[in-house]
């Protein structure tokens, strides 16, 4: 059972940004400091990617570990109510997920998916995001 009112519930889920959340303003931020230059959500590329290195051919999403189900990722839980429904949604974003990373592959360009989970960390991130861009041989 729900403990808030259907009102109060759709409130809250209207809150829930799609784009420029924190964890997508910590990731630029890391490439920002490393030097990197990026543009935001393109929407000629397919699954519009949350960043994006045209000069590098990469993309980057950053994903939320619930709504993209992180695997062994304790935000990734399941709602106890309308169980179903949930995992119908979510399974969906999952397979979204993989449909989209595959299309941009084959156009060429190398995806980076970033979790919610990895970006409490910034020091951690940025070294991580840094040394991921450089396996590739790339210059700034």
């Amino acid at each position: 059972m729900d403990r808030l009112t259907p009102e109060r519930r759709s409130w809250n889920m209207s809150r829930i940004r799609g784009r420029d959340t924190k964890p997508e303003r910590l990731v630029r931020s890391a490439f920002h400091r490393l030097g990197y230059r990026f543009r935001l959500k393109p929407q000629k590329l397919p699954g519009s990617p949350d960043i994006v290195l045209t000069r590098h051919r990469i993309v980057v999403f950053v994903h939320g570990c619930f709504w993209h189900r992180h695997s062994r990722c304790c935000f990734a839980y399941t709602p106890k109510t309308r169980t179903e429904f949930w995992l119908g949604k979510l399974e969906a974003n999952k397979r979204r997920d993989h449909r989209v990373q595959r299309a941009l592959r084959r156009l060429g360009w190398r995806v980076l998916v970033v979790w919610e989970c990895q970006v409490r960390d910034t020091g951690r991130l940025a070294s991580q995001l840094d040394r991921w861009l450089r396996r590739g041989r790339l210059r700034k």
